[in-house]
């Protein structure tokens, strides 16, 4: 019996020993609560949050005395000591003297101060995401300097920085967890349409600029990266509730919904577990310009007309009444003439919609910083895509799978990246093909010719109406008869022959668009620092990723089965500081090998100097090169997007596009053949350049194959507090080589490009075929610019202004074809104006950003974008009682719709209240 005492007495005191509990608040400097912040038992890897009303309560093997850190985004850091078990602490944290004060990882793969980064960087994190004036978390990061978002449709809108974009944005790299968002078969980040619910969100990072030397070949133009909620340290349900309604002229006022939930928690210190749900639905916003691409000013009166958002009428041909009624030359005449399209509104579905889910596991096998994470993310959309052509993408679906292990000092991940496109369609093949399901082409201008020519002679013989008159008259004439019977939208007729059309993945005769491409990732990152007695910061990490390509030939030339090709990399960088760690210096250097081309090497140098008694002035530069591979399109798209063939340029795809054409009777004269089968190769190596068709003086050329595209990035920047300013800018100068372009060629029927005879009667008679290429140009393609941003406090009000410049330096006259879609305005403003705190529970803010004009190049269209001005603001009140915050705000308060790119639609006004719970 004593002995059983003596051992449960053991078993009570090795119990009591582990069981040592601290409880506390943490409050603000107006004792408010502040939700969300760490608390960290120094030393250790162990530590909670508090909760929305700032409460914790931490548990731990550790005996007193030891510490513990308190810390969140937007105050300086407090330790505070624990010296006996069941103490209570209420802790008061400071507002950050700086902005630059915050942590970011990013810039060199290592937690730093802003202050100290040797590159330019910008931050969003909780606060900001509170306070954000968007309807979303990823919309407010429009409102960050050097950042530029284009809309495309209401749930898919593209991040950019620095210039050349398109909404097919393969220039600029999102991470998620580490993860590339990358759509593998579109090559381009579906904006947030299928990537993280901001209830998860712990920080949003931007890079702007080249970062090869540390992130890779998609590293080129910048990098967002997003980091979600640990289980471990953000434990409960929350959730939030948007609703609202968009308005806009073309689609008037419309129902807006959103709703997501978050579950997290840690049932040890072992395991923990989270997942995400969020669901958005609204109207999408309609696209509707009639404008004349061939004649603008021009209305439906054009016999070729080609409206901006009118789908069909790019089927046209050149009809020569006179060949056709047998009469001599000049009696009736010639014209050109389009099928008549359809408009947009009647091809797509406007509803947007986006339903986002993610599960992750999180284990600490041995409750210290070794962490081993499995996590599923699966994304569907509804949306408009605007490239080539304009797509409704609907059911689109793509998913993540990650397993990583890590801790402070290293990283090894491995996921999949696989999409599925779902019932998405060309809205462009859509038009085209039901027209001609209804009437093929040869009888719809043979009608057009039949009813043109009696009226036009009767015009001008019987009615005496002068040949522009008559012609006028016959016109309309010839389009009724051809369109007679025509199938109208809403009728069963027509509703029965489209659904066939957007079903059927044959472009020649249907619209879908097939797409399960995947890709294959595994990286990871050593940092050495601690081997070394923390002498240099020295890390090294490497990649491996393998693409797969699978559309069923229709995007890629996989007709016979899915594509694979691979790509790989590793990289080495020191860091280190000296002069009192004043001076800090980072090197680093990375190679990469595509299998298609030769290894490269991406090196990076930064200096960053730190000035004054305090230490509040940074000085940096840093100079880097980089590259980007040419995309899985660049190498084996193989798609007729209506205007122009698409042929991809690896080596073994040019032979593996293979097309049939008709030729004209006059060229069945001079061949003896009725059709002729052309191959991908010919646009590179048969062809004449388009432009110098236009100019009347045809050209042969000779297109070189794609080669990776690269860059040499110089930087210089300033950071500074100032009293109560916080000041940074910086500048930068890019130079390209081998700018990665397109460029249009014709292809001839029959005869060789330059050969000055039977290729030219081709052109001629119109027996060719446009082509888009893929290659590099040879012109010398520069760009600079900068920013500058001032913050400062006036009294609790926090008011921030910023400015970015943006210019392009290419010499046009000269490289005439060069198409760079720079697409970003020269000059830009934005300000911030708001307060958390303005009075007990109440807080607001207001953001405004005035746009330069610019001009807009993209494959569906080109055009000015004109200058723009956008107003938003919100105001919250939070209810602790509740544990709740509602927010009723707007964006485009002002109301003057706009628009970032050509072809889409006007950006209208939308308005929201939410409400969120345990944020």
């Amino acid at each position: 019996m004593k002995k059983l005492m003596f051992v449960s007495l053991m078993l009570l005191g090795l119990a009591t020993y582990g069981q040592t509990t601290v409880q506390g608040k943490v409050v603000d400097e107006n004792n408010e609560p502040i939700p969300g912040a760490n608390v960290i038992l120094v030393g250790k890897a162990e530590g909670t949050t508090t909760d929305f009303d700032g409460n914790f309560t931490f548990n731990t093997d550790e005996e007193p005395p030891f510490q513990l850190q308190f810390s969140s985004i937007g105050f300086s850091d407090f330790t505070a000591n624990v010296t006996s078990n069941n103490q209570t602490l209420t802790i008061t944290l400071l507002e950050a003297n700086t902005l630059l004060d915050e942590i970011v990882i990013s810039a060199s793969r290592t937690p730093e101060r802003i202050f100290e980064s040797p590159v330019s960087v910008e931050r969003f994190g909780l606060r900001e995401i509170k306070n954000t004036t968007a309807e979303s978390f990823y919309g407010g990061l429009q409102n960050l300097k050097g950042v530029d978002i284009n809309t495309n449709s209401l749930t898919f809108q593209s991040i950019n920085t620095r210039g050349f974009a398109t909404f097919a944005n393969n220039r600029f790299l999102q991470l998620v967890d580490g993860m590339d968002n990358t759509a593998p078969g579109l090559n381009f980040v579906l904006g947030n349409l299928v990537g993280m619910s901001e209830l998860d969100v712990q920080s949003v990072e931007i890079l702007p600029g080249a970062s090869s030397a540390l992130y890779g070949a998609g590293a080129f133009n910048g990098i967002l990266f997003m980091t979600s909620k640990n289980p471990f340290d953000f434990q409960g349900i929350s959730a939030y509730f948007k609703a609202g309604f968009t308005d806009q002229e073309a689609a008037g006022s419309n129902f807006y919904k959103d709703f997501g939930v978050r579950a997290a928690h840690a049932f040890s210190d072992k395991l923990a577990v989270k997942a995400n749900l969020s669901v958005l639905n609204g109207e999408d916003w309609h696209a509707n310009s009639r404008m004349d691409l061939n004649n603008p000013g021009a209305d439906r009166s054009n016999p070729a007309y080609d409206g901006l958002n009118v789908y069909g009428d790019e089927v046209s041909t050149t009809l020569d009444f006179d060949a056709a009624a047998g009469f001599p030359t000049g009696t009736v005449g010639s014209a050109t003439i389009s099928r008549t399209g359809y408009d947009e509104a009647d091809l797509a579905n406007y509803n947007a919609e986006s339903v986002k889910a993610d599960f992750a596991l999180h284990y600490r096998p041995f409750a210290n910083d070794l962490e081993v994470i499995l996590n599923s993310r699966i994304g569907r959309g509804t949306t408009i895509y605007q490239g080539a052509n304009r797509y409704a993408v609907a059911g689109f679906t793509m998913q993540q799978h990650r397993l990583e292990i890590k801790n402070d000092n290293f990283f090894v991940r491995g996921y999949i990246v696989s999409e599925n496109s779902g019932d998405a369609y060309d809205t462009r093949f859509a038009a085209i093909n039901v027209n001609r399901a209804w009437k093929s082409d040869t009888q719809w201008f043979t009608d057009y010719a039949g009813a043109y020519i009696p009226t036009y002679l009767g015009g001008i013989q019987g009615a005496g109406l002068s040949p522009e008159q008559a012609s006028a008259q016959a016109h309309i004439v010839g389009r009724q008869a051809a369109d007679q019977g025509r199938l109208i939208p809403g009728t069963p007729g027509f509703e029965s022959v489209f659904n066939s059309v957007i079903n059927n993945g044959d472009l020649t005769t249907g619209a879908k668009f097939i797409d399960k491409t995947k890709f294959r990732h595994v990286n990871g990152n050593y940092n050495i620092a601690h081997l070394i007695d923390d002498w240099a910061d020295i890390q090294i990490g490497g990649s491996f990723r393998e693409y797969e390509l699978n559309s069923q030939g229709t995007i890629f030339t996989d007709i016979d089965g899915p594509i694979k090709y691979n790509e790989y990399g590793a990289y080495l960088q020191v860091q280190k500081k000296f002069l009192d760690d004043r001076l800090k210096f980072t090197g680093s250097t990375r190679y990469d090998k595509n299998e298609f081309f030769d290894g490269f090497l991406s090196p990076r140098v930064s200096f960053a100097y730190t000035l004054g008694e305090e230490r509040n002035h940074n000085l940096r530069v840093s100079v880097q090169q980089g590259f980007r591979n040419p995309t899985t399109q660049d190498l084996f798209i193989g798609l007729n997007a209506g205007r122009a063939i698409l042929v991809g340029s690896a080596p073994d795809n040019l032979d593996r596009d293979v097309r049939t054409f008709n030729v004209s009777e006059s060229g069945q004269a001079l061949t003896g053949q009725s059709t002729v089968e052309i191959v991908g190769r010919a646009a590179y190596e048969n062809a004449y350049s388009t432009s110098s068709l236009q100019a009347g003086a045809p050209e042969a050329v000779n297109t070189p194959l794609v080669q990776p595209e690269e860059i040499t990035a110089f930087e210089a920047g300033y950071r500074a507090q100032v009293g109560r300013f916080t000041i940074d800018l910086s500048g930068y100068y890019n130079s390209y080589s081998n700018f990665l372009a397109n460029t249009t060629t014709a292809v001839p029927f029959y005869g060789e490009a330059g050969d000055g005879g039977l290729s030219l009667l081709a052109l001629q008679n119109g027996d060719y075929q446009v082509y888009q290429t893929y290659t590099n140009s040879e012109a010398d393609i520069n760009s600079y610019g900068g920013t500058v941003g001032v913050d400062t406090k006036l009294g609790n009000f926090d008011l921030g202004v910023n400015y970015t410049f943006a210019e392009l330096d290419i010499d046009e006259g000269k490289y005439p074809d060069v198409r760079t879609n720079f697409n970003t305005p020269k000059h830009k403003v934005k300000a911030s104006f708001g307060n958390a705190a303005l009075f007990k529970n109440f807080g607001f803010n207001v953001n405004y950003r005035w746009s330069d004009s610019y001009y807009w190049e993209a494959s569906f269209a080109d055009g000015d974008i004109p200058a723009y001005t956008v107003l938003d603001a919100q105001i919250n009140y939070s209810v602790p009682s509740m544990k709740s915050i509602f927010k009723l705000g707007g964006s485009n308060l002002l109301g003057d719709e706009y628009y970032t790119a050509i072809g889409t639609g006007f950006i209208g006004s939308i308005y929201y209240l939410s409400w969120t719970i345990n944020p």
